[in-house]
């Protein structure tokens, strides 16, 4: 049975599957999915019980697969599309979670602010805690916050917009959202961290933060992996070119 690039979510939804081998599976992850427990009731859209819905019926892409586990073993931000690691066993995820905790996987986004950043290239080390005063946010705690460090480097502007890559060394909750917020240019349509009154420049509403790779280290090959999820739909979505330099 052919294994199909894809993955049924149900009600319409493809995933396409960006990368495999024995142990891993990588997605390109849609905005509007959440990643949580399958006992997380808070919305339809939790991908992890999708996909383990899905095992359970034995649908062609786990059938054809000869699935029987499959879970994310880092997370992106719900309204955050792009590379998403998922892993095959309860042993490749303590091996994986290794890699991620000791800041083996490099990690690169694509993320469009309005107006100018502060810098061509910058990196932003404030440490980030829950935010006391709002359940669900993140704030800058430079006494009780937890160490976290972006890089982030201007790749173009078009429009009054700017567009970054950036590259987050640590992996903390909203970590690029809160760090960009505290340069005073927060990521186009972040209702949580964006100016309360700016009006977004482009329409849908859509949170303009993209995650276009991952490179490790395979911790049972030694291999080195490159996974890169597709750009182009993202930059015209904003007023960019295709991929840029």
């Amino acid at each position: 049975m052919p294994k199909p690039s894809y993955i049924d979510l149900g009600h319409e939804t493809r995933v396409m599957v960006l990368y495999e081998d024995r142990t891993v599976l990588a997605l390109d992850k849609p905005a509007g999915w959440l990643l949580a427990p399958c006992g997380w009731s808070s919305t339809r859209r939790n991908l992890q019980a999708a996909l383990e819905m899905g095992l359970r019926a034995g649908r062609p892409w786990a059938r054809s697969r000869q699935l029987r586990y499959l879970r994310y073993v880092h997370r992106l931000d719900a309204e955050t599309s792009g590379v998403l690691l998922l892993v095959k066993s309860p042993g490749a995820l303590s091996a994986y979670s290794r890699l991620f905790a000791t800041r083996q996987v490099r990690k690169e986004y694509l993320a469009v602010i309005a107006g100018t950043p502060p810098a061509a290239r910058w990196t932003t080390t404030l440490p980030l805690a829950s935010d006391p005063a709002r359940l669900g946010r993140v704030c800058v705690d430079t006494r009780a916050g937890q160490p976290a460090e972006t890089r982030f480097e201007r790749l173009a502007t078009a429009g009054g917009l700017t567009l970054l890559r950036v590259e987050p060394l640590t992996g903390r909750t909203h970590q690029i959202r809160v760090h960009l917020a505290a340069a005073g240019c927060p990521v186009i349509g972040d209702v949580l961290y964006g100016h309360p009154h700016q009006e977004a420049p482009v329409t849908g509403g859509a949170l303009a933060l993209r995650a276009v790779g991952l490179e490790y280290r395979d911790p049972f090959q030694y291999r080195l992996v490159r996974i890169r999820a597709a750009q182009d739909q993202f930059l015209a979505e904003f007023g960019f070119p295709a991929s840029p330099a």
